[in-house]
This record gives structure tokens, C-alpha cells and sequence, in this order.
């Protein structure tokens, strides 16, 4: 994306990103990582739903339609709730990386108006790495995969350790997760972009 701010341009060292040998196959779906995420969660009533597959390369798609519940403007989409489908297909990227890191830096551009009833299909993919920081893009259109670009942000993404959520988070979620008797979805809870 032209215009990019410069904490979003990754620097001339910065290498092309490397899909992890054990990511999910391309066309294969993510899922979520936490049930209770506003984005991704199946257990969140008001949340995106957000539905995401690897990609080729170091790329996901997602989609989500686009609830009454959602809107800002009179049937409109809610602008923060585009960032947040956007933010949340961008952390996505995760899975593919195999490292968990949270948004450091998310500009978005709004194009055009997205329509409540809409079925905004995202695509997102990390463009360069520099020893910590992931640098990353995504588009939203308008319901097709092809259809008119409605929404795009640039991103930067910071790798951390699994303590930046074990320190920070409530201590009753935290517990929770770190309980749950299925390894997988614990470990999945700590593994993508909050």
C-alpha cells in the first residue's frame, strides 16, 4: 500500500517472511484461538465469527457478515469494528509463522461504506520480518472474494513470549484457559494476537 507511515515500512535488512513447516495447509481453516474472542470466538454472541484458512505462501483469508449488531451509522458497519476484522485476519498470520505476537501499529484506510447484510471477504499477508517485527497488509471487499476494496490497513506486529499474557490478562481468563483439559485449545488460547 503506497503511503505507508514510516513505522510501517520495513527497514532494507527486513527478510521476506517463512511459512513454518508445521502451518496449516493452504485451504485449510485456523479456527479460533481463544472462544471468547471478539473477533474469532464462537462463544462471543455479538462477535465477527470471523472464519479464516491459510493461504498460500505467508497469506489467510477470512470472512464475516456483517450484523445489525455491528453497525455504527445507520446501517452501516461500526469503522472500529472493520479494524477489528481486519486486526483480527492480520493476527491470523500467526499460525502460519508459528509465533505469537500482538499489534504493535494498525493503519487503516476506509474506502468505501460496508453495508450491514454485506459478507466482507478479507485477505491478509505478512510482507516482511526483521528480527522481531512482523510487517503485514490486509484488504477487505465487498462480498466476493474479487468484489470492490472497502477496507485496507498496514500493520506492524511485535513477537512476544507467552508471558505477555499470562502477566497482563484477568487472572480468572488466564486460569481458565491454562485449565482447560483439551492441550490444543490451551495452547492456542496464548498463540494468536488477542
Amino acid at each position: 500500500m503506497s503511503g505507508r507511515t514510516p513505522a510501517l515500512t520495513p527497514p532494507d535488512s527486513a527478510l521476506a517472511p517463512v511459512r513454518h513447516p508445521d502451518a496449516p495447509a493452504p485451504g485449510e481453516p485456523i479456527g479460533t484461538h481463544y472462544e471468547h474472542c471478539f473477533g474469532c470466538g464462537d462463544e462471543q454472541p455479538h462477535g465477527l465469527h470471523l472464519a479464516a484458512r491459510a493461504g498460500e505462501g505467508v497469506s489467510v483469508t477470512a470472512e464475516f457478515l456483517v450484523r445489525p449488531e455491528h453497525q455504527g451509522a445507520p446501517g452501516l458497519a461500526h469503522g472500529g469494528l472493520l479494524a477489528t476484522a481486519l486486526d483480527d485476519t492480520l493476527g491470523a498470520l500467526n499460525w502460519l509463522l508459528r509465533v505469537i505476537s500482538v499489534t504493535g501499529r494498525l493503519e487503516t484506510d476506509y474506502l468505501r461504506p460496508v453495508p450491514v447484510g454485506t459478507v466482507l471477504h478479507l485477505s491478509a499477508e505478512v510482507t516482511a520480518v526483521d528480527g522481531r517485527k512482523i510487517y503485514a497488509t490486509a484488504e477487505g471487499r465487498l462480498n466476493a472474494p474479487d468484489g470492490p476494496v472497502a477496507v485496507r490497513a498496514d500493520a506492524l506486529f511485535v513477537e512476544v513470549k507467552v508471558e505477555h499474557f499470562t502477566e497482563n490478562g484477568r487472572p480468572e481468563e488466564i486460569q481458565a484457559a491454562m485449565d482447560d483439559p483439551d492441550q490444543i485449545r490451551r495452547v492456542r488460547a496464548f498463540e494468536v494476537n488477542p
